[in-house]
């Protein structure tokens, strides 16, 4: 039987039509490789030319383009860890009135160092005191006549004192981190000062503080602003930016209060918010502070400010001898200082609360660490008919019960012993007069002293903010209580039960 011929068989270009088939996929792979060697080329071109060339940024205005020249982003130094940030470094601008100076130099003898940079700004000159050599340099602020001031409120003092970062700056002082910002009446802890700006690029533009106590301070003014009073850090490249147009900026806000504001508005002006420390303390409070130092957060305590509108910190003594009396464990351990611990005396049903260097509190009964980490209102708001909710913060009432009264025990003496590496400090209780308790259970007055153990920890904010643990320990002792207190365990849980 013959065989049929194939159907391409009748057709004489085929043969033709098959070769370009074949060659046509060679043709279209070695195209697409050669095009996307090219575009990786001019990918890696383009990226090499834009890092060494300017940034250019186009923006439309008015209907017409313009372009704008960018320097390239510079990036940014990191201090080295060799190089940590010492009180030398540091330069203080402190706002201070003539009237006020003969008492409140007082506070700053207490904190200032020798070794310390700063100077006091005066509104007029004083008389030389026999004790200057203790205290920084004063110098008089300059004429601020020139700048319009209309706050019915206020005092066109403010516009002088917003001024005292860039005068401090313009004196020329060398190896200058940065500018702290403080007043008459602030108490600072030098050395946490020291420990806080430590963690931040001094290179870069900082601005560092804390808001206020009062909810209403901060609603009238600002959230994001830094309180003065309670003291504010700026950095040296801030500084330097801030010096170059404050004057300008002055005069676009007659209307502000304070000089806190008028900071805080060039800051806003410059792009740079509020960076927090909760250390800062503007205080504004009236009353008793134990409530809030016995209930520090876990931060180093910076500054405490309104020495002369708060009680003294330590009862049956003025307020310069309380502060002297703070200055002792300062001193041996400032790292610690009103930091707070809570264990229990689970034989006796009692919660201890230890605000180191400062008080030792027993109350009757089980309460959790949350409850006492809340400061108990032992003071009253800046505006005087606002309640518990007029604070920027938690706090807890003070408990109007007689058995759950706590027994406060404050700070008498402290002392170092070398051989065990550790403090030892007394707290001594303060009597007040109390209704019997009824409860069925053991009495903290018979308690008279308290004793309490910590070793030093000079690198404490070095690491993760964690509160320390404290335990109550066995004692033959008559009337007196045991502590240590230092880092907890790996192990180690505050437990109610």
């Amino acid at each position: 039987m013959k065989n049929n011929p194939k159907v391409e068989d009748n057709f004489p270009w085929d043969q033709t039509m098959r070769n370009h088939f074949t060659t046509f996929p060679k043709f279209l792979l070695s195209s697409i490789l050669l095009i996307s060697i090219l575009c990786i080329f001019y990918t890696v071109s383009f990226s090499n030319s834009s890092n060494k060339d300017l940034n250019i940024i186009t923006a439309v205005h008015g209907g017409r383009e313009e372009v704008a020249v960018a320097p390239p982003p510079v990036p940014s130094p990191k201090p080295s860890p060799s190089s940590k940030t010492t009180l030398r470094q540091i330069v203080f601008g402190i706002a201070a009135s003539a009237r006020l100076w003969d008492h409140r130099k007082n506070y700053i003898k207490l904190w200032w160092k020798a070794q310390m940079r700063g100077v006091v700004w005066l509104d007029k000159g004083v008389k030389p005191g026999i004790d200057d050599h203790l205290l920084p340099q004063k110098m008089i602020s300059g004429d601020t006549s020139k700048f319009k001031y209309n706050n019915p409120k206020g005092h066109r003092s403010a516009i002088r004192i917003s001024r005292i970062v860039s005068e401090t700056l313009r004196l020329g002082l060398d190896d200058v981190r940065w500018f702290v910002m403080g007043d008459d009446d602030t108490f600072f802890v030098p050395d946490n000062l020291v420990r806080v700006l430590s963690k931040y690029d001094h290179n870069q533009f900082y601005y560092i503080g804390s808001s206020s106590e009062s909810h209403l301070q901060n609603i009238n003014f600002s959230y994001g602003m830094a309180y003065g009073g309670g003291g504010f850090a700026i950095s040296y490249p801030l500084a330097k930016a801030l010096a170059k147009m404050q004057d300008r900026c002055i005069q676009r806000y007659p209307g502000l209060y304070g000089s806190d504001d008028r900071i805080h508005a060039c800051m806003a002006e410059l792009g740079v918010p509020l960076t927090k420390e909760p250390g800062f303390h503007q205080y504004d409070v009236f009353g008793n502070l134990l409530g809030l130092l016995s209930a520090h957060p876990v931060a180093p305590l910076v500054s405490i400010h309104h020495l002369d509108k708060v009680e003294p910190i330590f009862p049956n003594m003025n307020r310069v001898q309380a502060l002297k009396r703070l200055n002792i464990p300062i001193n041996l351990d400032s790292a610690a200082l009103m930091q707070q611990s809570v264990c229990y005396d689970k034989t006796r049903s009692w919660t201890v609360s230890v605000s180191w260097g400062y008080t030792v509190q027993i109350n009757r009964g089980i309460f959790s660490v949350r409850e006492m980490e809340m400061p108990a209102r032992t003071f009253l708001n800046w505006y005087k008919r606002a309640d518990y909710t007029g604070f920027a913060f938690n706090t807890r009432p003070v408990t109007r019960h007689v058995c759950q009264k706590p027994f406060v025990y404050y700070l008498s003496k402290v002392s170092y012993n070398k051989v065990m590496n550790q403090t030892v400090s007394e707290h001594v209780q303060h009597q007040v007069s109390n209704p019997d308790c009824k409860w069925k259970m053991a009495d903290p007055s018979r308690i008279e002293r308290v004793e309490v153990y910590r070793k030093p920890d000079p690198n404490l904010w070095d690491k993760p903010p964690r509160r320390n643990c404290c335990r109550v320990l066995p004692t033959k002792k008559k009337g007196t209580m045991v502590i240590d207190v230092g880092v907890c365990g790996d192990d180690e849980v505050i437990e109610l039960r």
